[in-house]
């Protein structure tokens, strides 16, 4: 499944840099003013996974092929952005089309790059753009929900359906919470989802921050930190700044050699990676042969066919079953035959649930 999480945060705060460090790329323009990304750019990269590594060792196959994650660098909201302020309205259209937003906050004090604000104050940030985004919705879910009553009273079953949770959603705007803080049933959850709101995005709150306090992190991070404890959201600290130069050094021995001088244990781009994977609920599970080694993803909770049907709709179509390995066993074992031997291979049904870091071969019949 591919996953799109744009990029978001006020002007200056280091958006273009660390979509240029994640993306190793240029394509973004970067620069001490506002709006200078003028068109989302758009950049994938592989996701960093070592039990692939480790997979493909022991079956050393002609190709391995990562995850994916497309990252957009959405250009800098301003206050007002919702009437239009900046480059607001085409914008915000842009942030519709992804499943995550990464919500880039400044959390460094370098007196050399101007702050939109005037001041630091990365709570103040948030709310600046989260109050845009939720005008922006209310404004867009008023509309629908004036249009869904007008059918409901014409008998139309899905605004009949649709109406309370639009309502329910609609009140939470108007009471200034975003609406991914609304409650929703399982029913719900598929049609909360089908109304785009940008309030409606899982939110991954990156704070950038001085080189000094990547490892560490601030009074300021930690301020962040609390604030999306308490929306169960996630929050990482990163440095965008570390994250370009790592972006230039090719050698991994210098790349670790770099982040161990700086107390780091691996390069923000990991851990964004997970956070995310965390925050929308994915996992990953693997196939491996000769011919390709590859990590797929998945959305937790999803059974045995769903992740056939990632590699191709005739394998979900024609399930038959998954013969399954753990993770830990296949590396131990070294590989799929002695895991067979041992008796670690299953034969799992419709109904299994598929696990993070299991090995799969689906058998199916078209």
């Amino acid at each position: 499944m591919g996953i799109r999480c744009g990029i978001v945060g006020l002007p200056n705060v280091g958006k273009s840099t660390l979509f240029n460090a994640l993306t190793a790329t240029g394509a973004a323009q970067t620069g001490n003013f506002p709006f200078c990304t003028v068109d989302p750019n758009v950049g994938r990269v592989a996701v960093p996974d070592i039990r692939l590594e480790t997979i493909a060792g022991i079956v050393r196959p002609a190709k391995v092929v990562a995850n994916q994650i497309e990252f957009v660098d959405i250009a800098g909201l301003v206050r007002g952005a919702s009437q239009g302020e900046g480059l607001g309205n085409q914008f915000l259209a842009n942030i519709r089309e992804v499943d995550a937003i990464l919500h880039l906050v400044r959390c460094f004090e370098e007196g050399d790059v101007s702050h939109v604000e005037g001041s630091v104050d990365p709570i103040r940030d948030i709310e600046t753009i989260d109050t845009e985004l939720m005008l922006a919705d209310l404004e867009s879910l008023e509309r629908r929900v004036q249009n869904a009553e007008k059918r409901a009273k014409g008998g139309d079953k899905e605004a009949i359906q649709d109406l309370p949770l639009m309502r329910r959603v609609l009140e939470a705007l108007t009471d200034g919470k975003p609406a991914r803080s609304v409650e929703l049933s399982a029913e719900e959850a598929p049609r909360f989802k089908l109304l785009q709101l940008l309030t409606g995005k899982p939110v991954l709150y990156v704070c950038n921050v001085d080189e000094g306090e990547a490892a560490s992190g601030n009074a300021l991070t930690a301020k962040v930190a609390e604030r999306a404890a308490r929306e169960g959201a996630q929050a990482v600290t990163v440095s965008a700044k570390i994250e370009a130069e790592l972006a230039e050094i090719e050698d991994p021995a210098e790349r670790a050699m770099f982040l161990e001088e700086l107390g780091l244990e691996e390069a923000g781009l990991d851990r964004v990676i997970r956070a995310g994977y965390r925050l929308l609920g994915l996992i990953t599970f693997f196939t491996a042969g000769p011919k390709e080694a590859r990590a797929w993803t998945v959305r937790q909770g999803a059974k045995a066919p769903e992740a056939a049907g990632e590699i191709h709709t005739d394998f979900e179509r024609g399930f038959i079953c998954a013969e399954t390995i753990g993770y830990d066993d296949y590396v131990a074992l070294k590989g799929e035959q002695a895991a067979k031997q041992a008796g670690k291979m299953r034969q799992e049904g419709r109904e299994y649930r598929v696990r993070d870091g299991d090995v799969m071969l689906f058998r199916f019949n078209v």
